[in-house]
C-alpha cells in the first residue's frame, strides 16, 4: 500500500464528512475549504483558482467523489514528496472532519475511549481496512488488532464476549466500518476492569508499531564516541534507520543511525554464528567492559555503535528486530506491517480458495451421489412399473370384459325406462296442460281483482283530499277565533282600566263604555257563531274519517280476497270448483251500507263545499286535534 492510498483513505472519510445530505455530493466553497487545508498539511502550494477552472463546466451544483478525485490526483497526491511533511497531521485533520458528524459517544459512559486513543484506533483501522470503498475492516484484521493491544497491557485476548459479534452474516461476508469498531471499544467488552492510563499505552504503543512504523523501542546504554562513556538513552527502531533520544517522550534527539545493506550486528552468545544481512559473520565474544554484560554492537561502514542492553533477553530481541530492520530496508520494503498485512491478506484468499475449491468438491461429490442414486431410484422405479404394467394390463382385460356386460343389462335397464317414461311424460302433459287452462283463469281473476282495488284506492285518496280540505277550514276559524280571543282581552283591559278613573270622568265616560259594551256583547256574539262553526265543521271532519276507514275496510278486504286467489296449487291438488272458491267473495250491493256512507259522503261533500267560505277559519285547531287522524293512525271498528 503506496502513500497515496494511505492518504486517500483519510481524505475520502474528510470528503464523506462534508456531505451532510448523504447525496455523495460536496459543495465547491467547501471543496475548496477542504482543498487548502490539505496544502497546507502537506506542505505544498495551494492554487485557489485551480478548483474553479476545473469545475468551469459544471456549475450547476455541487460535486461528487467521482468529479472531484481528478482534481484531487492532479493538483494535490502528484504534488506531494514523501518526507515533507507528516502524515499525523493530515490524519487530524481528516478526522476532525469525520468526528463530528459520525462520533458522538456517550460521553457519561466510564468505558469511553478518550478522543487521542479514539483517532489513534481510527487511524489503525485505515491501515488495517481493505483497499475498497466504503472502508471496512475484515473480522481476522479486527482480531489481530485486539490480540496486539491485549498484548501490550499484558492480558489475554478473550474472543468468548465477541464471539456473536463476528458469527454474524453481515460482518463476516462485508466487514465493519471503524464506526462500528470505536462503537465496540467503547462498550469495553475488551478492556472491562482495566485502568484508562494503561489502555492508552497500549493504544499508543500499538499505533507506534503498526502506523509508524516502529519496529522497538525501548532504554539502552550506549557507548560514546568521543567521551567513551555510557549513556542511558531511548532508542526507536524503524525499517529505514535506529534513532536514539535523552528520554521517552523523544523531544531531544541525539543521533540517527541509517541502515543499510553494508550494516551488521554482534552480540555475545556462546560463539554461535549470526545471520548478517551482507554476508554471514561469526559472533563475536565481546568480553564485559564497564560492568555491562549483556553487549551488542551494529557496525555500519563509517562506525561501530556499542549498546547494552538490560537483559539477556532484551538483548536477543533488539539484534532481532535490527536484523529484521535492514532485511526490509534491502529487500526495497519501507513497512514491517504493510507486509505482514499482504501476507495476511494472501493467506486469506489462500484460504478462501481452498474453502471454495473444498465446496465446489463436495458439492461434485454430493451431486455425483444424488445422481447415483437417483439413477437406482429411477431403475427402481422402472422394474415396480414393469409389474405395475403387467397387473394392470390383466386388471384392464378383466374390467373391460365386466364393463362389457354391465353395458349390455344397462342398456336393457335403460330402455324399459325409457319407455315407462314416455308414458309418464305423456300423462304429465296432459296434466301439465289442465294446469295451464287453470292458471290462465286465475290470472284473469287476479286482473279483474286488481281492477278493484284501484278503483278503491282511488276512493281512498279522494278521502284523504277532503279530510285535508276540511283540516285547512278548521285552520282558518281557529286563527280567526284567536284573534277575537286577542280583541276581546284587550277590550276588557281598557275597560278596567275606565273603571279605575276617578269618578268625575265616570259621568263624561258613561256614554262611551256604553258603547264599548255594546261592542263587547258584540263581539262575545261573533264568538259564539265562530264555535259552532268550528263544531259543524268538527263533525264534518268526523264524517270525513268513518268514510276513510270505511276505504281502508274495503282494501282490506280486496287485499284477503286477493291474498287467497294467489295461492298456488300443488301437483295432484284438486282444482276448487268455482262456486266454492268464491263463496267468500260477495259484490256489494246498493244496500251495503259502505255504498250508503259513499253516497251520503258525496252529498255532503257537495254542502261542504258551499260552506268552505264560511267555515275555513275554523279548521286549523281541528288540524292539530286530529294530526294523527291525517297519518293514517286511526283505529278501525
Amino acid at each position: 500500500m503506496d502513500l497515496r492510498s494511505e492518504l486517500l483513505k483519510s481524505i475520502w472519510y474528510g470528503f464523506t464528512a462534508l456531505d451532510l445530505e448523504r447525496s455523495g455530493k460536496v459543495s465547491k466553497s467547501q471543496l475548496k475549504v477542504l482543498s487548502h487545508n490539505l496544502c497546507t498539511v502537506l506542505s505544498i502550494p495551494h492554487d485557489p483558482v485551480a478548483l474553479e477552472e476545473h469545475f468551469r463546466d459544471d456549475d450547476d451544483g455541487p460535486v461528487s467523489s467521482q468529479g472531484y478525485m481528478p482534481y484531487l490526483n492532479k493538483y494535490i497526491l502528484d504534488k506531494v514528496i514523501e518526507g515533507s511533511f507528516i502524515k499525523e497531521n493530515v490524519d487530524e485533520l481528516c478526522w476532525t472532519l469525520t468526528a463530528k458528524k459520525n462520533y458522538q459517544p456517550d460521553r457519561s459512559s466510564s468505558t469511553i475511549l478518550p478522543d487521542k486513543d479514539a483517532f489513534r484506533l481510527w487511524c489503525l483501522f485505515n491501515f488495517l481496512s481493505e483497499d475498497k470503498y466504503p472502508l471496512v475492516m475484515v473480522p481476522d484484521e479486527v482480531e489481530y488488532l485486539l490480540k496486539k493491544v491485549c498484548m501490550c497491557m499484558s492480558i489475554e485476548f478473550n474472543c468468548v464476549e465477541l464471539e456473536d459479534f463476528f458469527s454474524q452474516d453481515s460482518v463476516q461476508q462485508s466487514g465493519i466500518t471503524v464506526w462500528v469498531f470505536l462503537e465496540m471499544m467503547n462498550s469495553g467488552k475488551v478492556t472491562r476492569g482495566i485502568d484508562k492510563s494503561i489502555i492508552s499505552m497500549a493504544i499508543e504503543e500499538v499505533y507506534r508499531e503498526i502506523v509508524g512504523d516502529v519496529l522497538k523501542e525501548g532504554y539502552l546504554w550506549k557507548k560514546g564516541q568521543l567521551r567513551r562513556n555510557w549513556k542511558e538513552r531511548w532508542f526507536t527502531l524503524r525499517p529505514s534507520n535506529l534513532s536514539y533520544y535523552t528520554g521517552e517522550d523523544r523531544k531531544d534527539c541525539q543521533g540517527n543511525i541509517a541502515l543499510d545493506g553494508n550494516c551488521c550486528v554482534e552480540d555475545v552468545d556462546d560463539g554461535q554464528i549470526l545471520f548478517g544481512v551482507s554476508k554471514w559473520i561469526k559472533k563475536a565474544v565481546l568480553p564485559d567492559r564497564d560492568g555491562k554484560r549483556c553487549m551488542f554492537c551494529l557496525k555500519t561502514l563509517s562506525k561501530t555503535y556499542e549498546m547494552s542492553a538490560s537483559d539477556t533477553k532484551q538483548r536477543q530481541e533488539w539484534t532481532t528486530a535490527i536484523q529484521t530492520a535492514i532485511r526490509l530496508h534491502v529487500e526495497g520494503k519501507k513497512s514491517l506491517h504493510k507486509d505482514l498485512k499482504l501476507k495476511r491478506r494472501e493467506q486469506r484468499e489462500q484460504r478462501e480458495k481452498r474453502r471454495q475449491a473444498k465446496e465446489e468438491e463436495l458439492q461434485r461429490l454430493r451431486a455425483l451421489q444424488e445422481e447415483r442414486e437417483r439413477k437406482l431410484a429411477e431403475l427402481d422405479l422402472l422394474k415396480e412399473a414393469q409389474k405395475q404394467a403387467q397387473s394392470l394390463l390383466e386388471q384392464d382385460e378383466q374390467r373391460r370384459r365386466q364393463q362389457h356386460e354391465q353395458l349390455q343389462r344397462a342398456l336393457e335397464v335403460q330402455l324399459r325406462e325409457a319407455e315407462e317414461a314416455r308414458v309418464s311424460m305423456q300423462a304429465e302433459m296432459a296434466l301439465k296442460e289442465e294446469e295451464a287452462e287453470r292458471q290462465r283463469k286465475r290470472i284473469q281473476e287476479l286482473e279483474e281483482m286488481q281492477k278493484r282495488l284501484e278503483e278503491a284506492l282511488q276512493q281512498e285518496i279522494k278521502a284523504r283530499l277532503d279530510e285535508e280540505a276540511f283540516r285547512y277550514a278548521q285552520a282558518g276559524l281557529l286563527a280567526e277565533e284567536e284573534e277575537k280571543m286577542k280583541a276581546l282581552m284587550a277590550l276588557q283591559e281598557e275597560q278596567e282600566e275606565y273603571i279605575l278613573k276617578t269618578q268625575r270622568e265616570k259621568q263624561e265616560l258613561k256614554q262611551e263604555m256604553e258603547v264599548k259594551s255594546r261592542a263587547l256583547d258584540e263581539a262575545q256574539r261573533q264568538l259564539e257563531e265562530v264555535r259552532a262553526n268550528r263544531h259543524r265543521v268538527d263533525q264534518d271532519v268526523v264524517a270525513a274519517q268513518r268514510k276513510l276507514r270505511q276505504a281502508s275496510t274495503n282494501v282490506k278486504h280486496w287485499n284477503v280476497q286477493m291474498n287467497r286467489l294467489m295461492r298456488p296449487i300443488g301437483p295432484g291438488e284438486k282444482r276448487p270448483s268455482l262456486g266454492s272458491s268464491f263463496s267468500s267473495f260477495q259484490i256489494p250491493t246498493q244496500r251495503d251500507p259502505g255504498l250508503r256512507l259513499r253516497r251520503k259522503s258525496g252529498s255532503e261533500d257537495q254542502d261542504d263545499e258551499s260552506k268552505e267560505n264560511v267555515d275555513n277559519r275554523a279548521g286549523c285547531e281541528l288540524e292539530k286535534r286530529h294530526s294523527h287522524a291525517s297519518n293514517g293512525e286511526m283505529d278501525i271498528p
